[in-house]
């Protein structure tokens, strides 16, 4: 019946999206490139697009909706509404910079969550398995992370496909780590930079939000065979060294004890505060040492002369982390606020980085798309994603935790922008908003009498 209902293009989302960076700075590292990578990287692309069109024709058959519509899916719907109209507007006429290709790109990244969600509508509630298999991925994951971080040294990822990947393939010009993310390590200070855990993603932060919301599901479930995955993942949220992913897993709990109405995951938010704090303390001493190469010094020499009185520690409001974000968001409010009918799509964000757009918001999810669709695709983002968090909250309790996790990570970064939250979390949400509440609160008195035998 799972595979009939088609729940197989969620397991391929949650295995193949972690995987997808990783399989494509090998074949690139490989000789595929240009063209030929890009068709290839387009899988999840034309596997969403295939399974839209396949529910739209059969639904034209048999002249009904795969789906009861609700005030959810019409905020979904006039939102990319006005995402498609502001894709179609002159750029000349609203002060944008992006051709064509930029548009396209910046439509896709701006709508693509929706996509996902409608998908999710398509199918109806999650088997359990979905989740059991988005545990034991996100396990596998973090072991993969842990080994990679002391067995493969920096400078073999400075050599390899990752490099060209990111730079050749993409377009990302990243200055700082020889064409690598600069968030492959953590400068400690006196540029002695330690390694952050990547693993497959090549990301620390697209880790961090897989194993997050992998650890949400464990939480709501508190079974003993998912203790041992749950704590593999802990380990590899940890050594991410995400600090925002951190500090939205303790509000996730916190919403999940609403949910669940539950005063146990507010003492595990605490406990997450507590144990995160300390591990930052002792992160330069057990993460494995790398080292900057001569451009790469003298990079981060100018770069910190740019910007002088940057603090280190993790907990620093000096520390460049903290006021880079800081800024960026302030920066973008500014814009969108003195410029609220937006520029036209890819004029923000990494759309914008990648084209050479002159950039006019970035980092923050909100100011992004302020920038790309005005004030009101903006407000229609946020009344969409907030009466879905509100639905989720009595229907599906994990589900709605991890949401709120990645709009409040939004702040500071692009989580749309993020495919693997973007084609899971947001087709989680669609499918687990069928549920009715009596099914919800049946399987919270059938967890609760489990656990009390």
């Amino acid at each position: 019946m799972t595979l009939r209902r088609g729940f197989w293009l969620l397991s391929v989302f949650v295995v193949g999206l972690a995987l997808h960076n990783l399989v494509m700075a090998l074949l690139y590292g490989a000789g595929l490139r240009g063209a030929g990578l890009t068709a290839v990287e387009a899988w999840k692309d034309a596997l969403l697009a295939g399974a839209l069109a396949w529910f739209a024709v059969r639904a034209l058959r048999r002249r009904e909706l795969p789906f009861r519509p609700n005030a959810v899916d019409a905020l979904g719907l006039a939102y990319a509404a006005v995402v498609v109209v502001y894709g179609l507007i002159p750029q000349g006429l609203l002060g944008g910079h992006a051709d064509l290709h930029a548009v396209a790109y910046g439509a896709r990244h701006d709508l693509l969550f929706v996509g996902a969600y409608f998908l999710g509508r398509c199918l109806g509630p999650l088997p359990d398995g979905i989740g059991k298999l988005l545990l034991a991925a996100a396990a596998l994951v973090a072991v993969f992370g842990l080994v990679e971080e002391y067995a493969v040294s920096l400078d073999w990822w400075r050599q390899s496909g990752a490099r060209g990947w990111f730079d050749e393939q993409l377009g990302f010009d990243y200055k700082g780590l020889s064409g690598l993310p600069e968030n492959f390590v953590y400068n400690t200070g006196n540029n002695e930079p330690v390694r952050r855990l990547v693993s497959t993603f090549l990301s620390p932060l697209a880790t961090a939000y897989m194993l997050l919301v992998a650890l949400l599901y464990a939480a709501s479930r508190r079974r003993p065979w998912a203790l041992p995955f749950a704590a593999v993942c802990a380990a590899g949220l940890l050594w991410t060294y995400s600090r925002s992913s951190w500090l939205a897993l303790a509000l996730g709990l916190c919403v999940l004890a609403l949910a669940q109405r539950r005063a146990w995951p507010v003492v595990a938010a605490a406990g997450t505060i507590a144990v995160a704090a300390a591990f930052a303390a002792g992160f330069p001493h057990v993460a494995p040492a790398a080292s900057f190469t001569p451009d790469e010094l003298r990079f981060q020499e100018a770069n910190a002369q740019q910007h002088p009185g940057v603090g280190q520690g993790a907990f620093n409001p000096a520390e460049s982390s903290y006021r880079e974000h800081l800024r960026s968001l302030v920066d973008g409010m500014q814009t969108v606020g003195g410029h609220p009918q937006g520029f036209g799509l890819g004029n923000a964000g990494s759309t914008a980085a990648r084209f050479g757009v002159k950039l006019q918001a970035g980092e923050s999810t909100y100011t992004e798309l302020g920038a790309d669709a005005g004030v009101v695709g903006l407000a229609l983002f946020l009344a969409f994603n907030g009466l879905l968090l509100w639905r989720l909250l009595w229907r599906s309790p994990w589900v709605a935790a991890a949401l709120a996790a990645a709009l409040a990570l939004a702040i500071q970064t692009d989580a749309i922008g993020v495919p693997w939250l973007a084609y899971c979390l947001w087709a989680f949400a669609g499918c687990q908003l069928g549920l009715s509440s009596e099914a919800r609160w049946g399987s919270i008195r059938a967890s609760t009498s489990a656990t009390s035998t």
